[in-house]
């Protein structure tokens, strides 16, 4: 039997429409959360990418800025741009779209966004906060909704072996440590793969839980899925296709028609795991307004 979806859409939609009270008693107190997105240059995916969170943003209520500069920009301007939205008492959270120019340094620039605007999770202070369990720090969007979309769809965590494929500092590390937290979609045994691990297909034949975030487009074939397995695809990979008006199509780092007849559950790509990342930058959002209107 096929294995069930696990819809992102779906329930992304839902915890956006709970996210609604929240944000309704923030604004009661004449807190409105507010988002800033710089976007450096025109790679045509980070336009897509804000697009679609300045559209979410205004179905959700949230004010927000996105600020665009040119690919030439220096790091200092950028850097000045960033110590501004860190003073301003109308932005919450702060999102720098990657990837940056090769003349601007990404690990500068992300540790100079004050952390308790961090919203995408990427400041060292809220990394030291995730992997300690401490709640008053940001999750990366990615791996939290990955955690959600878990929760919500009554897979089981606790006692399960989870295997993460791929170790970057965006999806894979933080997946792991949120994986291993104790508490609700945690308390899992965790295995993390990588370009240099042997023999991977051996890791993911055992994973209860298997987590592909790779960025290699349907690396993950079927005979490498445990029977019953639920598989969770973060990867989005254009591959070219002549039969669509577009000359591509987008598939994920797991081979979906091959893995669907092993797994128990599995995410489409797309409309598994994207809707979720957008939905928990709202929720980092609201949780950095929450926190700010606090102090």
């Amino acid at each position: 039997m096929p294995a069930r979806l696990i819809d992102g859409n779906a329930i992304g939609a839902e915890m956006r429409a709970e996210l609604g009270a929240e944000i309704a008693g923030l604004k009661k107190k004449a807190v409105t959360p507010g988002l800033a997105v710089v976007l450096v240059g025109d790679n045509p995916a980070s336009e897509v990418y804000v697009r679609m969170k300045g559209k979410a943003c205004d179905e959700a209520g949230l004010y927000h800025e996105t600020v665009k500069l040119s690919k030439e920009t220096p790091e200092g301007e950028l850097m000045s741009l960033l110590e501004r939205l860190n003073a301003n008492p109308q932005i919450h959270g702060i999102l720098v779209q990657l990837p940056l120019p090769k003349q601007i340094d990404t690990n500068r620039v992300l540790h100079r966004v004050d952390p308790r605007k961090d919203v995408d999770g990427f400041h060292p202070e809220n990394v030291g906060k995730v992997a300690g369990g401490d709640p008053s720090g940001f999750r990366p969007a990615t791996p939290y909704g990955v955690q959600q979309l878990l929760i919500r769809s009554d897979v089981e965590t606790k006692g399960a072996h989870a295997v993460v494929v791929g170790r970057s500092s965006i999806v894979g590390r933080p997946m792991a440590a949120l994986l291993l937290q104790d508490g609700k979609g945690g308390n899992a045994t965790v295995t993390v793969c990588h370009s240099r691990t042997r023999n991977i297909a051996e890791h993911t034949r055992q994973a209860d839980i298997l987590i592909v975030a790779i960025g290699k487009p349907e690396f993950v074939s079927g005979d490498m899925v445990k029977p019953g397995a639920v598989v969770i695809d973060v990867g989005v990979n254009r591959v070219d296709d002549p039969s669509k008006k577009s000359g591509y199509r987008l598939v994920g780092d797991v081979q979906f028609d091959e893995a669907k007849q092993v797994a128990s559950a599995i995410t489409p790509v797309p409309g598994g795991v994207g809707p979720m990342t957008i939905t928990m930058l709202l929720y980092n959002t609201v949780q950095a307004a929450k926190q700010w209107s606090s102090r």
